[in-house]
């Protein structure tokens, strides 16, 4: 009886915790690995755009005079504003495939 007792313990309570318990962790370990992914991405974008910023004001020193220095920055504003959108579009991708990821690890998928 006891040891019927304990069968049904572990089948229906301890293993099920203990599966829980792995998918938990194993979906931490997906958070904590996207997150770093994120963070990377994040840095990668920024580091882009100041490269276009620099380049967009070297190109505006050398300019002739005012109206060449008008279309530097018109068309930096310009591709700034289409960069934004992408990487906007891109974060958001990468943040949907994070979610994903953790709940499929939840889930147990694999």
């Amino acid at each position: 009886m006891t040891d019927k007792i304990r069968d049904a313990f572990n089948e229906t309570i301890a293993e099920p915790a203990k599966k829980a318990g792995e998918a938990i962790r194993d979906a931490g370990g997906k958070m904590a690995e996207s997150g770093s992914a994120v963070g990377i991405k994040m840095l990668d974008q920024a580091e882009a755009n100041a490269r276009e910023a620099f380049a967009a004001m070297r190109a505006a020193a050398g300019a002739k005079d005012l109206s060449e220095v008008m279309k530097i920055q018109g068309d930096f504003l310009r591709d700034q504003g289409q960069r934004s959108m992408a990487q906007a579009r891109e974060m958001g991708e990468v943040i949907l495939q994070f979610g994903r990821e953790a709940v499929g690890a939840v889930r147990g998928d694999k």
